[in-house]
């Protein structure tokens, strides 16, 4: 028997509760993964919410790294003893966890599991947001939100690595105080942040709106944008946005509006390689700094959710099995 966090039915993180299961067995092209480190991110919540159907009882978590312990048939790329993560596992709110052996990314020497447990989701979110769903170039000017969050610290640091000039929203002193050290170029509070982006941009606006708090945010959002700018909304921290009427669109200045998944960024196994690869040398290379910022035994799955939804927390948040 081994362990893992299962809920019954949707609901609240009360719902989330540590029991004994039948450890898993890798069928054809999976690997079995001794988790080393889970990640826990909004998606998670939505699915155990029922904000996102998924069949119940459910084991959250799509995010770890870890060991390989066994692999099933047809895996060619993989032994037991490798070291790998992943954004795309199978239940890995768990000591052991399922991974298609395409779905698996190699972890470099010098990177411990919490770390390449941290970044595989929000990592490779902040490299496709930059480089394939707005291509941000040196002198662009990029409002992103919710900047002392996980993609947040690690997108400012990719923009001002890119040469972009950074604005960025947080709700607290404490939370401002990371994201400068993250390199952010302007720090701003929630409270009129639109108006706030027209005077730092001498009433342009920015090219491109990085919104993943979603409801509370997406009318300024779009007041932001420069003509023809982009907002890309990739969550819903605050709640799902309402419908749009396009028109809002061609009103703000012949406006874009998109809103992506990461599975349509990991297309196939280069892209998973690009994207991973990239972000992980520079973690490696301590040109990326990842904060872990809450660390949680596995039991306290709950509290974790609790923390991240009340917008506690900053930086990753781990389990740790």
């Amino acid at each position: 028997m081994t362990h893992a966090i299962v809920a019954r039915q949707a609901g609240g993180p009360e719902v989330l509760t540590y029991e004994d299961i039948e450890r898993p067995v890798p069928g054809p092209g999976q690997l079995l993964v001794k988790v080393g480190a889970a990640g826990v991110n909004f998606i998670d919540t939505y699915k155990r919410s029922g904000t996102y159907k998924v069949p119940f009882p459910f084991t959250p978590g799509s995010e770890a790294a870890g060991t390989v312990e066994e692999v099933g048939d047809g895996v060619t790329g993989f032994v037991p003893g490798d070291r790998v993560a992943t954004a795309e596992g199978i239940y890995c709110y768990a000591d052991y966890a399922l991974v298609d052996e395409a779905a698996a990314l190699p972890v470099p020497h010098g990177l411990d599991d919490l770390t390449a447990a941290a970044l595989p989701l929000q990592g490779i979110t902040a490299h496709y947001l930059m480089n394939s769903t707005f291509k941000v170039e040196p002198g662009h000017t990029v409002l992103l939100h919710a900047g002392a969050g996980g993609v947040g610290l690690l997108l400012i640091q990719l923009l001002k690595a890119r040469g972009a000039e950074v604005i960025t929203t947080v709700s607290t002193d404490a939370k401002e105080q990371l994201a400068r050290e993250a390199g952010a170029h302007h720090v701003l509070r929630y409270e009129g942040f639109a108006a706030r982006v027209r005077d730092i941009t001498s009433g342009t606006g920015a090219d491109v709106v990085y919104d993943g708090v979603g409801k509370d945010t997406f009318d300024g959002s779009l007041a932001a944008l420069r003509v023809r700018g982009m907002l890309v909304l990739f969550g819903a921290a605050s709640g799902p946005v309402p419908p749009v009427d396009p028109q809002r669109l061609n009103a703000g200045g012949s406006l874009f509006l998109t809103r992506p998944t990461i599975g349509h960024y990991l297309r196939d196994a280069a892209e998973r390689r690009w994207r991973s690869g990239e972000v992980f040398a520079a973690a490696a290379d301590g040109s990326l700094k990842v904060r872990i910022g809450a660390r949680y035994p596995l039991v306290q799955a709950a509290q974790a959710h609790r923390d991240l939804e009340g917008r506690r927390t900053t930086g990753k948040v781990i389990l740790v099995p």
